[in-house]
């Protein structure tokens, strides 16, 4: 016979929930108004109700777990129809206006493929939806949502954290043909270099750049040349051209290197530090439709992250 299960069950997949959805402990315990302990102490109960573990406790961050990953599966949309239920018996909740400011090339990339999927669960909600670089500071009134790349820290908003951010250089086939091989960091003086000039809030010009070269131990090489441009989506589209080499977004490359129209030349990608947020003022989540498009950012971004596997190796 099955075991039946605990009373606190829905309350525990709750906070399962939250800690899938954020990879902390204490960004749940904040969505939830309970402390980091309580957070903890109720995955453990689950955890020890399943006999298994549901998350890996990394040095700086969680992991979910295959069998975390097949919770996950099966809860967030459950929940989701729940939560669309009642929204749609409240009569109209969800009707209206939600304003969500983003970055240019997320949206072109990332959020514009998937925003069929929200209007399709959620017909009611009408986006307001405003492209600005990083260099535009966040005022708060302006926005319902807004997404941005940074450190995740938003003094006077509240944040949550959508995906980190890892970056590697790509170039076009066509660009390797009748050069000296680009088989390591010191092959770059043979290329031209392609630049974002706006990579993360508050970044200098070559910033990719460096910090790539800088955590795979080749600082010495010299990129303050070449092409510049300020969205990543368009530094992309000169790559394919074969303009020359450039650094490419994991959150942000697409079917490019399937399709074969940019090549990896250099096996290893190392994480920025920077990690993409969702940021709102500290009542905004009190509407339910900016609750709702919130939370739906926050499961795409968790679904994205199972899709593409396990982060780099390599710290910034």
């Amino acid at each position: 016979m099955a075991t039946s299960a605990p009373s606190q069950i829905h309350t525990r997949l709750r906070v399962f929930l939250a800690v899938a959805h954020h990879l902390s402990f204490t960004r749940a315990g904040e969505e939830l108004s309970i402390t980091t302990g309580a957070v903890s102490q109720q995955i453990k109960l689950l955890e020890d109700w399943l006999g298994q573990r549901l998350f890996r406790r990394l040095p700086r961050r969680l992991e979910l777990t295959d069998a975390g990953k097949r919770l996950l599966t099966a809860v967030d949309p459950a929940y989701a129809a729940v939560e669309l239920a009642i929204g749609r018996l409240r009569g109209g909740a969800l009707s209206g206006v939600v304003r969500v400011r983003t970055l240019p090339s997320f949206l072109a990339t990332w959020l514009v493929p998937r925003l069929p999927r929200l209007m399709a669960r959620f017909p009611q909600i009408e986006l307001q939806v405003e492209a600005e670089d990083s260099t535009y500071s966040l005022r708060d009134g302006e926005f319902d949502l807004a997404i941005d790349l940074n450190d995740g820290s938003y003094p006077g908003f509240q944040s949550t954290v959508l995906l980190e951010e890892e970056i590697f250089p790509v170039c076009s086939p066509r660009l390797l043909e009748g050069r000296p091989p680009l088989l390591g960091a010191g092959d770059l003086r043979h290329y031209p270099l392609l630049h974002d000039m706006t990579a993360w809030r508050g970044s200098p010009p070559y910033a990719e750049w460096e910090r790539y070269l800088r955590a795979i131990g080749a600082p010495q090489v010299e990129v303050r040349r070449g092409y510049m441009f300020n969205r990543n989506h368009i530094t992309m589209q000169c790559a394919i051209a074969g303009m020359g080499v450039a650094i490419a977004r994991r959150t942000l490359i697409t079917d490019e290197l399937d399709s074969g129209r940019l090549v990896a030349p250099f096996a290893q990608s190392v994480r920025t530090g920077k990690r993409y947020c969702v940021i709102h003022s500290g009542g905004a989540l009190a509407d339910p439709r900016v609750a709702t498009v919130h939370d739906w950012l926050v499961a795409e971004a968790r679904a994205a992250e199972l899709a593409a596997g396990p982060p780099a190796d390599a710290a910034s």
